[in-house]
């Protein structure tokens, strides 16, 4: 009778400090080595050594460097016991990617710091629209723009805004500083006390997990409200 075929050691089966997938997801990726982050990649190595283990003695091949890593060709890495050629092309696609994104200028994130740029950039979306829509533009301490998230959508003259949930999509998105935007479908910019009550419940409520409430911009067809600019957050 044949021995029984050796099983592969998965990532399932490592001693939890050598597990990284938990580990980038419980510390971030910038916690993790270089090796780890290759082992998460490949997904196993060989019955006698885990893929950490084995990238660890790649990198040391390589004196550290993933430049060297991303020369080497597929003949090259598949020497190594517990890489074939689906895990060497998956490195060297990884390797790739890494060059291409050096390459790449960097992301120029437009500044939301005054209450025109805030309606151009909302007038596009919500000029047409037959009823309210509350909007959270989500910035970083430069008040560059990291996002925009849809808060609420209502009816003809108001739409309720659960202060709660856009506290939480800052905090998800990790913003520093937000700006509330919605539009009136009547045409007048004015605000109401609903929208008053909002603006000062939102200030309240984002200081309090030291975020910094903006502005509160009220956009319309050529027109538009700034709660900064009449200097009332």
């Amino acid at each position: 009778m044949s021995a029984p075929k050796e099983e592969r050691l998965s990532i399932a089966r490592w001693a939890e400090a050598d597990r990284p997938r938990e580990k980038l997801a419980s510390l971030g990726a910038g916690a993790l080595t270089n090796a780890e982050l290759l082992a998460i990649l490949i997904g196993s190595g060989s019955p006698h050594e885990s893929a950490v283990a084995l990238m660890r003695r790649l990198m040391a091949h390589c004196e550290g460097h993933l430049s060297r890593l991303g020369k080497m060709g597929i003949e090259e890495l598949c020497r190594y016991n517990g890489i074939g050629p689906a895990k060497a092309i998956t490195l060297l696609a990884a390797c790739e990617l890494g060059r291409r994104r050096a390459a790449e200028p960097a992301e120029e994130r437009p500044k939301m710091d005054n209450a025109e740029k805030v309606y151009r950039y909302y007038l596009g979306r919500m000029q047409d629209l037959a009823t309210e829509e509350c909007h959270v533009l989500l910035l970083n301490q430069s008040l560059r723009l990291i996002g925009s998230k849809l808060v609420s959508r209502g009816g003809l003259t108001s739409t309720a805004v659960d202060v709660r949930c856009v506290l939480r999509e800052a905090l998800l998105a990790q913003a520093t500083a937000l700006v509330l935007c919605h539009n009136h479908p009547s045409g007048n910019a004015r605000p109401s006390a609903q929208d008053d009550r909002l603006t000062q419940d939102m200030k309240r409520a984002a200081e309090a997990i030291q975020l910094r409430l903006v502005d509160h911009v009220i956009v319309c067809d050529g027109a538009w409200y700034s709660y900064a600019e009449e200097g009332r957050v």
